[in-house]
């Protein structure tokens, strides 16, 4: 199996550690290759690469890098379904969703490559009528980035794609489960030109290279997606030596179940929101409100549903839900699983892993479903990032709002009901910064602004035109002849 390198100043170099760690298919426990556990000397190398080449990268035109940027996303698109192949090998997703996320990477580049052509900043009249008074942003200097594994091109490419655009230089952390993945995404930036030291990859252990990231006085600014106990810690190091952060870090989120829904569109949302790639996503659907009224012939339609999700190696055709993406990930779900068992929630289906024939050298979880779920139960207040979902009955709207609003997390949320009214009350008053009505949780366009409230972010958004916010700082310009 192939081992990958770091990419640093334009050029593909092993580690100073000498080591290497192996990429383990979770559906097969088979080697995929290999990839760097990298050391903090590795990234001063990065860091020094980054710095050099971010004057030079910073004077050329937005159209210029626009056009690197193009180049990057045709390669991208004529190695899709290889580069959706290894992810499906690396974490597990099914071929079909691996293959979809792909291309919303070359969709991004393409939405970044325009912005190249868009305002950078706004003339203001100045009370001397001899001056001229106008802003420009400009780039931030060198940012590091820091993705997880459960979306390896698409995170990666939502958050390098605009800081190369606006100007900045990068160093990259993939997670080191889908470091192969990444490193065929940097393959493209490569094979497209991109000048030296303008993007930079180090693989290796948040502990090492994360932290380093945080901690480096070269790196001006810091996007991270992951867990919130992780990104914590990334927002004390970088308000310590001053520098910018952005942070995505999950939820608990809700989908309300109206006495008026659509049941079959409910069920729908709710098994697509909850169990496509595994429940492995931020925006997964975790809790399951559902009026008392309709909650019995509501999870009798869900349950008679569930017995048509295939599960099995991502790459199989029909498979529909994939494994999780390590054994660690697994181990996390079925404790959880546990928890739930032992606070009294009622298992109604799953729960188990499935270890017969064709599962038994995977990490393959049952799609799970409580009922009789308390709103104050840790199954329903913590993050699983798992197919397991919590069915919470509620009497009111008002109540299910509350529900709704009751954990520390606020990404996203959707209602199902042909009520306007509570349509709007849902958009007004449920704390989540990405709301879908008569939608599943999961999903944001491109275009759009994504982001969390509560524990959920850092009260940044990623995507669309919001993402010049964090990636450029506002200069402000007097002129006086």
């Amino acid at each position: 199996m192939k081992t990958y390198s770091n990419y640093i100043a334009g050029k593909w170099s092993p580690s100073a550690s000498g080591k290497t760690k192996e990429i383990i298919n979770p559906a097969t426990q088979e080697v995929v290759g290999s990839a760097q556990v990298s050391t903090t000397e590795d990234l001063d190398a990065a860091v020094n690469a980054a710095t050099e080449a971010r004057f030079s990268w910073a004077k050329l035109s937005g159209a210029a890098r626009g056009d690197y940027l193009y180049k990057v996303a045709n390669l991208i698109e004529a190695r899709l379904d290889e580069i959706a192949q290894t992810m499906t090998e690396e974490m597990g997703k099914t071929f079909p969703e691996a293959k979809g996320e792909t291309a919303r990477g070359v969709a991004i580049l393409r939405y970044y490559a325009g912005e190249g052509l868009r305002k950078i900043g706004d003339v203001i009249p100045s009370t001397d009528n001899e001056a001229f008074m106008f802003t420009k942003r400009v780039p931030l200097g060198v940012v590091g980035i820091i993705t997880p594994w459960n979306f390896p091109v698409a995170i990666p490419i939502w958050k390098m794609a605009p800081a190369l655009i606006y100007g900045n230089t990068i160093i990259i952390k993939p997670a080191s489960e889908t470091a192969i993945t990444a490193a065929k995404v940097i393959e493209c930036f490569h094979e497209a030109g991109i000048p030296e030291g303008v993007v930079n990859m180090v693989t290796g252990p948040g502990s090492v290279i994360g932290n380093g990231i945080v901690n480096h006085p070269g790196i001006t600014g810091i996007s991270f997606t992951g867990s919130d106990t992780v990104g914590r810690e990334i927002a004390k190091g970088a308000v310590a030596r001053g520098a910018k952060f952005q942070l995505e870090m999950g939820g608990k989120n809700p989908v309300i179940i109206a006495a008026d829904a659509d049941l079959d569109k409910a069920v729908e949302g709710t098994i697509s929101g909850a169990f496509r790639s595994t429940g492995q996503k931020c925006t997964a659907t975790s809790r399951v409100l559902v009026h008392s009224s309709i909650k019995d012939a509501f999870t009798d339609k869900l349950l008679s549903a569930m017995e048509d999700i295939k599960i099995g190696n991502g790459m199989e055709d029909g498979v529909w839900m994939g494994p999780c993406s390590s054994e660690a990930q697994m181990e996390t779900v079925l404790s959880y699983i546990e928890k739930g068992k032992e606070e009294g929630a009622k298992l109604i289906h799953g729960g188990n892993r499935l270890t017969d024939s064709e599962y038994g050298k995977g990490f393959f979880v049952e799609p799970t479903i409580f009922d009789d779920v308390d709103s104050k139960m840790q199954i329903a207040q913590e993050e699983i990032f798992g197919p397991v979902i919590a069915l919470i009955p509620f009497d009111d709207i008002e109540e299910a709002f509350n529900l709704a609003n009751d954990t520390p997390f606020g990404l996203s949320a959707s209602i199902y009901t042909e009520n306007i009214g509570a349509m709007l009350q849902f958009i007004d008053q449920v704390d989540a910064g990405l709301v879908r009505i008569n939608a599943e949780t999961a999903g944001v366009e491109l275009q759009a602004p994504f982001g969390g409230m509560k524990q959920s972010s850092s009260h940044s958004r990623e995507q669309g035109e919001a993402a010049i916010e964090f990636y450029t700082s506002i200069k402000t310009v007097f002129v006086k002849g």
